[in-house]
């Protein structure tokens, strides 16, 4: 996976150095899927190297370091130029191969389930049926490899949802990347439509968010003692409904933008309400990271390790699917109310989770 992403992040900087725009929507597609396969496997090597009381720890750590490294990304990416970013992303991937190499053998646990046989199986089954000339001119292989991927993702989603403490955990992380999605497609308008600032604001915003998110992954777990438990969990999302309501408070009645040029980030951090504007953000997030990481170690530590991988997988599919399904409604939406009120549609949200989380916690503690 960390060979792939260095050959990736080469078309990457190519994209950069030439301003292609289709070149980087290409390597973001292509960075999905990798993601798709390295998000998985990350968290699934966490109970094979780690006692289960320091699985949530471990959690805690691989999600405060990746919104960490999302943080310096963020930051150094609005002070380099295209060719800097460039040789930044390939030095980047390569130390990330080097890390690679560093993490222990994570072998296939005993009854690991084999997908090969599923292959082979599959191919002989459309090889015989498939007896009428094919609709596009594609090897046999080609169209093996659609269903495949199409029949796996069901039967992996359909594994995991049956199994109702599973179910509840990827409906509650579902709510949560619903919830950052809308947020996400929210951010830059606020920035520049309500508080009239500029990109360097937004990202300011960005920088507040993350470490928030970072700090609330630390916290659960010196709460939790590395107990992997959902106990808090409708308090953590009641908390961001009510963080997210004073952010939709102070948003409602902040002035009105009067100047043309949009407000510089030290003019902003002058403005008394800009801090509790950002005080009231950092709260959301920090719940949010209380919220999400024991959720992320429930996947990898009530299945057998050998299922691991396949369970945060479903809930990647799952969640996958909800952030889209959010932001595709939300843009239905968005003419007919204002950004502050984006963030009580968020609130509702969360108000939602709870129950799923509180479901979760009676079945599992």
């Amino acid at each position: 996976v960390k060979f792939a992403e260095i050959g990736i992040m080469a078309i990457g900087a190519l994209g950069l150095v030439l301003g292609n725009i289709w070149l980087l929507m290409a390597v973001l597609f292509l960075m999905g899927t990798h993601s798709s396969i390295f998000g998985p496997t990350k968290y699934a090597i966490l109970p094979q190297h780690l006692a289960k009381d320091e699985v949530l720890g471990g959690t805690s750590m691989v999600e405060a370091g990746t919104y960490v490294a999302i943080l310096l990304g963020t930051i150094v990416a609005g002070l380099v130029s295209p060719n800097e970013a460039a040789l930044m992303v390939l030095v980047a991937a390569g130390l990330g191969l080097v890390a690679g190499f560093k993490v222990p053998p994570a072998p296939p646990e005993q009854g690991a389930p084999t997908l090969e046989e599923d292959f082979v199986e599959l191919r002989a089954a459309i090889a015989n049926v498939n007896k009428t000339p094919r609709l596009l001119h594609w090897p046999l292989d080609i169209y093996v490899t659609i269903v495949f991927i199409l029949r796996s993702s069901w039967q992996i989603i359909r594994h995991a949802m049956h199994i109702p403490r599973i179910c509840w955990t990827i409906v509650a992380i579902s709510f949560f990347v619903a919830e950052v999605s809308i947020m996400g497609v929210v951010f830059a308008p606020m920035v520049k439509n309500v508080l009239g600032a500029d990109n360097v604001v937004a990202t300011l915003m960005l920088v507040v968010f993350t470490i928030g998110v970072a700090t609330g992954a630390v916290l659960i777990n010196s709460i939790l003692h590395g107990k992997v438990s959902a106990r808090y969990g409708a308090y953590s999302a009641l908390a961001m409904a009510l963080f997210l309501m004073a952010m939709y408070w102070t948003l409602a009645y902040w002035p009105a933008p009067t100047e043309t040029d949009l407000v510089e980030w030290r003019d902003f951090i002058a403005n008394p309400r800009a801090a509790v504007l950002m005080g009231e953000l950092f709260l959301v997030s920090t719940a949010g990271g209380m919220f999400v990481v024991p959720l992320y170690a429930f996947l990898t530590t009530t299945v057998d390790k050998s299922e691991a991988a396949r369970t945060v997988a479903a809930n990647n599919i799952v969640g996958s699917g909800a952030g889209v399904f959010a932001v595709a409604l939300f843009v239905s939406i968005q003419h007919f109310i204002t950004i502050p009120q984006a963030f009580l549609v968020v609130a509702a949200t969360c108000i939602a989770s709870t129950w799923c989380v509180q479901r979760l916690h009676e079945a599992c503690d």
